[in-house]
């Protein structure tokens, strides 16, 4: 079974009686434990695309398959609840509460899930992350590369089967950009985690194991 299925996606916005078609039949497969890099030009629909396969957003038509549950077929509470249990998405700002320390950040979905034991695995996640002495600090306490670090915990929380990450490495220098990915293809490597990175830097989509471009909102192979 595919970890994602995308099934002749369609995503069409209308303002007025002006309509704009983001993707037209994009398809794609993308197995367990897969490392994909989606790239493409601004505006070529990257982040709708990450957006509908996060559930965060409907397609106009066309099906989305994760673990072989079709969530486009999913209500707003049951696509919520899907994405809790199955799916972690890093976005370019990492979003983190500011009155939170690091751990606490990385606690709340555990809590929201119900989870016991939340700061002992909260604290193990930060371990993981490389960010254990930095548990206690706020995340106006800590550099840019370690926010980033903390919501890759974050969504790494409820132990998700897909992991998306939106031009998570935009707002970094070179040098703190490379440890995160480093970081990514650690967790691909020694997890079997199953992880699409949307990002329009070639440097970056270079270290996954797969690249696929979207270009015209369609999906094709190679950079």
């Amino acid at each position: 079974m595919e970890a994602l299925k995308l099934q002749d996606l369609y995503k069409i916005y209308k303002e007025g009686a002006v309509e704009t078609v983001a993707l037209r039949g994009a398809s794609l497969s993308v197995q367990p434990g897969e490392f994909v890099a989606i790239t493409g030009r601004s505006g070529a629909g990257k982040s709708t695309l990450l957006n509908i396969i996060g559930g965060l957003a409907l397609p106009s038509a066309g099906q989305v398959f994760i673990s072989g549950t079709d969530i486009s077929r999913l209500d707003e509470g049951q696509r919520a609840s899907f994405r809790r249990q199955h799916i972690g998405v890093i976005f370019q700002t990492d979003n983190l509460i500011p009155f939170l320390t690091a751990l606490e950040n990385v606690m709340l979905p555990m809590q929201l899930a119900g989870q016991k034991n939340c700061a002992r695995k909260a604290l193990a996640l930060l371990t993981e992350v490389g960010l254990r002495e930095r548990a206690r600090h706020k995340p106006g306490m800590l550099s840019g590369g370690e926010r980033q670090r903390v919501a890759i915990a974050i969504a790494l929380a409820n132990q998700p089967d897909l992991l998306l990450a939106d031009e998570l490495t935009g707002e970094l220098d070179t040098a703190t950009a490379e440890r995160v990915m480093d970081l990514l293809g650690h967790l691909n490597t020694e997890r079997s985690l199953t992880l699409v990175v949307v990002t329009h830097n070639k440097i970056v989509a270079a270290r996954a194991r797969r690249q696929v471009t979207i270009s015209d909102g369609l999906l094709s192979e190679g950079a």
